[in-house]
């Protein structure tokens, strides 16, 4: 089972009357079904924070918009936690869980700073608290899907940068990705680090440490030459076989 935001889901941008099929978005858990002969549930929900992923009523980044509009690739009407409580009471037999959440707290937090006198500032004194919250909201997470019994692999999967050679953005995606990770060992999960992966993928003179000129990143639809910041089928394959690394590496 995937649990996480648009990046598990292998959201689009501007997609139209895709959005209507899911099949249409092909994340990472697609990929591992070629990987490791799994058979996945993929309850992604684009816009998810880690706090909508536990509470209905906390402030997502459009997961419920997009729930009200365009079917996911697993339906359910509660929290996507309570899903995966629910599958995993009921698939006793299930190997492996990952969960990717985080980058939309982020997205909140910019979007509350964006008219603020000055945005950068407003970040820098926010992101503590953010970070805090999103390794608690993880950790709580975590501990309840244990608490269903559940004794296969959990693997949290961090996140990539945008531009390894922008040291301020891939530096806050550090700190996310320690705040998503820190709690991990503690429920005997393992982390797959995409961001690594990536790096090694951007590190080419072509691509200059930047994820875009990789072509792990999903053009935009207004510049086919810059990028928006969903992986690409070449970047989910990446973390396919990252996570696939991660699952068995634990298991022998």
């Amino acid at each position: 089972m995937a649990l996480g935001d648009s990046v598990v889901f292998g959201f689009i941008t501007q997609a139209g009357y895709e959005y209507l099929n899911p099949n249409n978005f092909i994340g990472y858990p697609e990929y591992l079904n070629v990987f490791d002969d799994l058979d996945f549930a993929n309850a992604a929900c684009p816009g998810e924070t880690t706090g909508s992923f536990l509470s209905s009523t906390a402030p997502d980044n459009g997961c419920r918009d997009f729930r009200s509009a365009a079917p996911l690739h697993v339906a359910y009407q509660s929290t996507q936690l309570k899903f995966a409580k629910d599958f995993l009471s009921h698939h006793r037999n299930a190997r492996l869980v990952t969960i990717s959440l985080g980058a939309n707290d982020l997205f909140l937090l910019e979007d509350a700073c964006a008219s603020a006198s000055d945005p950068a500032q407003c970040v820098a004194q926010g992101l503590p608290a953010v970070l805090q919250t999103i390794a608690s909201n993880i950790a709580t997470g975590l501990a309840e899907l244990r608490a269903t019994g559940f004794g296969g692999t959990i693997v949290v999967v961090n996140y990539y940068s945008l531009d390894y050679s922008d040291a301020a953005g891939t530096g806050v995606t550090e700190y996310l990705n320690q705040a998503l990770t820190a709690s991990a060992s503690a429920f005997g999960a393992v982390v797959a680090d995409v961001f690594t992966a990536f790096k090694n993928a951007a590190s080419s003179p072509a691509a200059g440490g930047k994820t875009c000129n990789a072509g792990l990143l999903n053009a935009s639809p207004q510049n086919q030459f810059a990028c928006d910041v969903h992986p690409s089928q070449s970047g989910q394959r990446l973390i396919a076989r990252t996570v696939a690394r991660a699952f068995n590496t634990a298991r022998y």
